[in-house]
């Protein structure tokens, strides 16, 4: 197959070449749709209570929950100024609030100055020392709609006003704060990535016209994948946060396989080859090499489908998206370059390309001489690096995510600080067909339990409503513990708690019932992929064993660094005592498919090693020295890529950039370089082995490499 596929590239090269022209025009202006195509953030699971709570909340009450808060301080300092009740303050208060209700998209106005003083709703409206209170805001509208009242609020009234000081906050401006954050985050991370690596890159091919070309397979990768992401939101829900990972990893994997295909083509041009026999026999290697790669890193990926919430999915649609027209790219378009190229893929060399191979085939020869210390030295230093991750305290994502010098958390920051009750955080407990009467009673019951600072009872239609104003932080243990105190509340009805902390407890639930099932997805396909590829039984079964080796550490790192708190002022961001939830499962799909990238590299170089000279040892040694140059390379390249999100607003974007990029050092590094040599010395020729029925089943339908005798030149 890949022969044909190198043939293909070299007869029909100028064809491809121009399809591929005009697919990038096409993606390009049909994928930038999808930049208005994206929903929310798709942590709810649409089976939870919390979410049909939700759901029957819009739906059936008309109450879209799109709250946003004005938060009025006291502007001076003076004697006149320095209380909300001073008539100054409240006058201009009052005049805000009125003006603000004239907006078309807000529904309603309360205010602490509007409200009667026997209301409880009052107290909670106003700081306890006397210097703030709020005018609450109820947002009617499309998403599109509330987000640009939002924004029109937020320019039309924050700031300071005579002898008030106003700033916007609540859910709403949250959403956006954080959709703003998000399009800051990525055109940042572009801007420091990129340079970096075309830097890299240059220095890594020793050629201007080389490095330049996996950047144009990161072209194609990522406006294909913007295009296909376009389409699938059409009919289903894509959160935006995908688009992230569709430009950091579809940037990333292109670099990543075209600089495996260059590397080759060039050393095959250097064995003597033409450039027609250099492109086909790189396809038939290089290419089948990615092709593996590619299929295990699509399949991991594709475990987090399995999960409800549509975050998790979209990271699956793009991720799958990305791989795809990444590996397409480069089995078609990259090598009909290089068949046009041919010998002037060196031009504007700007010195002549060395790589330490012998120091990778001594550290190799090093290892296997003692492979048992070796590998007990590095397992136990990763199961300690791991351990932090024994007391992971899982969460989701709160305004504590923004930088600090977003308004939208400053303003959280003060009601959580400084309010009895924090209303942007306030939630609802539906109560289907209730009438008003028995609402009211079950509300005494609500206000007993312990974090609840005020309740307010509503009727509609088809039912009643509790407006709950927590005193507790509802992304926090104490939040999940009054979810279930209000749910384990006996009522002679049906009822449903939605909100921040209904929300926490229902994902969290939603990840551990279908884990299992993902991490058997990963698994399963990652034996039977790398079986196909090496028609071994032992390797692929060591390759699942190392790699979550792999992932310990840095499993671990998430835990110490963005939980607890270390080098939180280095990295700037607010440690909050908790992991998001979601980013342990998707990490570990992303890195495990990568570590398996740099598993296929260097395994598919050793077996070709073993095929022409039969010693396990010598192979492995000549493997990593052939490989390990430019598995460093690629790792150095991909871990740039993903550190741009390091400089990102959003913590949790730290963490997934941070997170990647050490987990991709490690592999490429201390696991490739110390536990695969270790483990396949002291497994031997059983690394090769598998039972007759298998072996016939792999002759027939594995991926098996053309023959050929491999030079010292040439390099996977």
């Amino acid at each position: 197959m890949f022969t044909r596929l190198g043939h293909l590239a070299v007869r029909r090269r100028r064809l491809l070449l121009a399809f591929t022209v005009l697919f990038i025009i096409a993606a390009g202006f049909a994928g930038v749709g999808v930049f208005g195509a994206l929903g929310d953030a798709g942590l709810t699971d649409p089976g939870s209570e919390s979410y049909r709570a939700r759901q029957f909340l819009e739906d059936e009450l008309g109450v879209r929950k799109n709250e946003a808060v004005l938060l009025v301080q006291a502007a001076g300092g003076g004697a006149d100024t320095d209380d909300v009740d001073d008539p100054a303050v409240a006058a201009a208060a009052t005049r805000l609030a009125e003006s603000v209700r004239a907006d078309a998209h807000v529904a309603s106005v309360s205010s602490y100055w509007s409200l009667d003083g026997g209301d409880p709703r009052r107290a909670t409206l106003r700081s306890t020392d006397g210097s703030a209170a709020l005018v609450v805001l109820d947002l009617a509208g499309t998403d599109d709609e509330v987000k640009d009242a939002v924004v029109a609020i937020r320019d039309r009234y924050a700031g300071t006003d005579g002898p008030i000081t106003v700033g916007l906050g609540g859910a709403a401006a949250i959403n956006v704060a954080i959709g703003d954050q998000l399009d800051t985050d990525l055109i940042r991370a572009e801007s420091l990535a990129i340079p970096v690596t075309l830097a890299l890159l240059v220095f890594v091919f020793a050629g201007v016209v080389a490095a330049a070309l996996p950047l144009a397979i990161a072209t194609v990768s990522v406006t294909g994948a913007f295009l296909v992401l376009y389409v699938i939101s059409r009919v289903t829900d894509v959160s935006a946060y995908s688009i992230n990972l569709t430009t950091g990893l579809g940037f990333a994997l292109a670099i990543d396989y075209s600089l495996f295909i260059v590397t080759r083509f060039r050393e095959e041009l250097a064995a003597g080859r033409s450039s027609d026999e250099a492109v086909v026999r790189t396809v038939e290697t290089a290419g089948r090499t990615v092709a593996v790669s590619a299929l295990t890193v699509a399949a991991s990926l594709s475990a987090l489908l399995v999960f409800p919430l549509y975050f998790l999915r979209s990271f699956a649609y793009a991720g799958i998206a990305v791989v795809v027209v990444a590996a397409a790219g480069s089995l078609l378009s990259l090598p009909a370059l290089l068949a046009v190229l041919g010998p002037r893929v060196n031009a504007w060399s700007l010195r002549r390309a060395r790589h330490p191979r012998r120091f990778w085939h001594r550290l190799a020869s090093l290892v296997m001489r003692r492979p048992v210390p070796v590998a007990t030295g590095v397992v136990v230093l990763l199961l300690l690096l791991g351990a932090p991750f024994l007391g992971v305290n899982p969460g989701l994502p709160s305004y504590q995510a923004l930088p600090p010098s977003s308004e939208a958390r400053q303003v959280a920051d003060v009601l959580a600080t400084r309010f009895a009750g924090n209303h942007s955080d306030q939630f609802a407990i539906v109560l289907p067909g209730v009438a008003a009467g028995d609402a009211t009673a079950f509300a005494d019951d609500v206000r007993t339990v312990h974090g609840v600072a005020s309740v307010t009872v509503q009727q509609a239609e088809a039912g009643s409503w509790l407006t709950v104003v927590p005193s507790v932080p509802l992304r926090s243990a104490e939040g999940e513990s009054l979810v279930r105190d209000l749910r384990g509340l006996d009522a002679p009805f049906a009822f449903g708690v939605e909100g921040r902390a209904a929300e926490l407890v229902d994902t969290k639930a939603a990840i551990y019932d279908r884990l299992p099932l993902a991490l058997g997805i990963i698994a399963l396909a990652t034996v039977v992929l790398l079986f196909a590829a090496f028609g071994s039984v032992l390797v692929p079964v060591k390759a699942v064993v190392l790699n979550l080796l792999s992932l310990t550490a840095t499993f671990g790192a998430m835990v110490w660094v963005f939980q607890d708190g270390h080098l939180s002022g280095i990295l700037g961001f607010t440690a909050t005592g908790q992991l998001d939830v979601t980013m342990p499962i998707l990490m570990f799909c992303i890195a495990f498919g990568l570590s398996i990238d740099y598993e296929v590299f260097l395994l598919s170089r050793i077996k070709e090693e073993y095929d022409h000279i039969g010693d396990n040892t010598r192979a492995v040694a000549a493997g990593l020295e052939k490989t390990g140059p430019l598995v460093t390379a690629a790792a150095a390249v991909l871990a740039i890529s993903f550190t741009g999100f390091a400089a990102a607003g959003m913590s949790f974007m730290k963490l997934m950039g941070v997170g990647l990029a050490l987990a991709i050092i490690m592999d490429a590094t201390i696991i490739r370089g110390l536990l695969v040599p270790a483990f396949m010395r002291l497994a031997g020729q059983a690394n090769w082995w598998a039972p007759a029925p298998l072996r016939r089943l792999h002759q027939r339908w594995g991926l098996i490499e053309a023959p050929t005798a491999p030079s010292d030149a040439t390099n996977t």
